[in-house]
């Protein structure tokens, strides 16, 4: 009796350890994996160092509403609404 009620509280500790782990998992899921979002923005004139073609981020969660702009070093989340930003925008329209 001594030795089944044991096997058992085993168990139930292995499955309440085995399901924390998954859970962890589940908040992180790509754990290593940087995705892009900006959560502050910059409104200094940075168009001498763009390199590609910037793209919309809508406001979600922690992320802000930005522009997402590749330069030299990576990537730049500046203010949609910089005056700068208004005027490469359309130049390039």
């Amino acid at each position: 009796m001594c030795v089944r009620f044991l096997s058992i509280a085993l168990l139930l500790l292995s499955v309440c350890l085995c399901s924390q782990c998954f859970a962890g998992n589940r908040r992180h899921p790509s754990k290593g994996i940087v995705h892009p979002c900006c959560t502050r923005v910059s409104s200094v004139d940075i168009s001498a160092q763009i390199t590609g073609k910037p793209s919309v981020q809508k406001a979600r969660g922690k992320c802000i509403e930005a522009l997402i702009i590749p330069v030299r070093d990576g990537k730049a989340c500046v203010d949609p609404s910089a005056e700068w930003v208004q005027s490469f925008i359309a130049k390039q329209q």
